[in-house]
């Protein structure tokens, strides 16, 4: 029973392969491949007959997953094309015969162990970046500021809009909503420390970095992964310069200079928003809330929603380089890579926030 121009299987379960194996036609050679390698034929066929014109590594690629779908050798080949195929074979690391009928108990091991491989990625990447760091802060000559400066511009003065709205109404929904219940005992002047507290230590540095992350850490994984798949990133290291000191330590610098700084902005137009729904709500005008804010509220509560935000800034922009590095395949990886990007660094910045307000009440700061 013919099948294609590529495929052939005959009365007596024997799979020929005939025409020419090229780089020209693989696609129409993958697409047939596709189309008729089910999963009854595992059963079905016997042997594997190669009569091949022409044979070059990418579709001796193909034809080393062909066979090992199988789970037979190929016959007929000729002294080259088995040189070519033996070649790609030693190349290719060992892959399941039938990767989606894995046990349920192989598949929840694997689901288990994911974290753990991702938590040892994350540290050798940490200790590359680290390294890489200390040699720029030997050799400062290495810092390559404009670099810098194009993160600051694009993570931070083009997040100034978003980050204001979002931290004025944040501020204007705590205000109204805690404001219902002091206006129910008389305790309208107590929305200045409600207001103040939540902003400064907690909502404001938490959601400045959870914007930053959907913003610009997906960006940093786009764009290093978008080098990876046109191999700029090997171009690059065939001239001697370095992906760390290019790609990552300048969007980390970037990132811990200026997310303290959006951190700040939140939290006055957090506090614009709390002010104006006293005002209207709760008749305390804004220079009696600007006055008690520094009577009421300590400068330590600033600093601790501003220290928090070095850390943040430091995870994002280190998972956001991470995953743009290990990107694997075409356009679908990386946006695979962008979701698992911004979903781990969201993440990781609740559960850091959650060990720092831990930390600060046992240090009663």
């Amino acid at each position: 029973m013919p099948l294609d121009d590529y495929l052939y299987l005959d009365t007596e379960n024997k799979l020929y392969l005939q025409g020419a194996w090229h780089t020209k036609t693989l696609a129409f050679i993958e697409t047939q491949v596709r189309n008729h390698c089910h999963p009854e034929y595992l059963q079905s066929v016997t042997h594997i007959h190669a009569d091949i014109t022409h044979l070059d590594t990418n579709a001796a690629y193909l034809l080393v997953k062909l066979c090992r779908y199988f789970n037979l050798d190929p016959e007929g080949l000729t002294k080259e094309q088995q040189q070519t195929f033996t070649l790609v074979t030693a190349h290719l690391s060992p892959i399941p015969a039938n990767q989606n009928n894995l046990p349920w108990l192989a598949s929840f091991g694997k689901a288990c162990l994911s974290p753990i491989l991702q938590a040892k990625a994350m540290l050798a990447f940490l200790g590359e970046m680290s390294w890489a760091l200390a040699e720029q802060i030997r050799q400062p000559s290495k810092i390559r500021l404009g670099l810098i400066l194009s993160v600051i511009e694009n993570a931070g003065a083009y997040a100034i809009p978003i980050i204001s709205l979002l931290s004025f109404l944040m501020g204007a929904v705590i205000a109204y909503q805690g404001g219902l219940q002091l206006q129910t005992y008389g305790a309208n002047i107590f929305i200045v420390e409600l207001v103040s507290l939540t902003l400064l230590r907690e909502l404001a540095p938490l959601i400045t970095a959870i914007i930053v992350a959907g913003r610009s850490g997906s960006a940093f994984t786009a764009e290093i992964a978008t080098m990876s798949i046109n191999d700029e990133i090997r171009a690059m290291q065939s001239l001697g310069l370095s992906p760390q000191h290019i790609l990552v330590l300048p969007k980390v610098m970037g990132l811990i200079f200026v997310l303290p700084l959006l951190t700040a902005l939140a939290d006055v137009a957090g506090l614009a928003g709390g002010m104006l729904v006293a005002l209207l709500q709760l008749d305390v005008s804004f220079s009696e809330f600007l006055q008690r804010v520094p009577e009421t509220v300590s400068v330590n509560h600033f600093l601790v929603g501003i220290s928090k935000s070095f850390a943040f800034a430091w995870i994002i922009a280190h998972v956001g380089c991470m995953q743009g590095f290990y990107v694997q395949g075409g356009a679908d990886s990386v946006g695979r890579q962008t979701t698992k990007s911004v979903v781990q660094s969201i993440f990781l910045v609740i559960l850091a926030d959650a060990l720092f307000s831990i930390l600060f009440t046992w240090l009663k700061i």
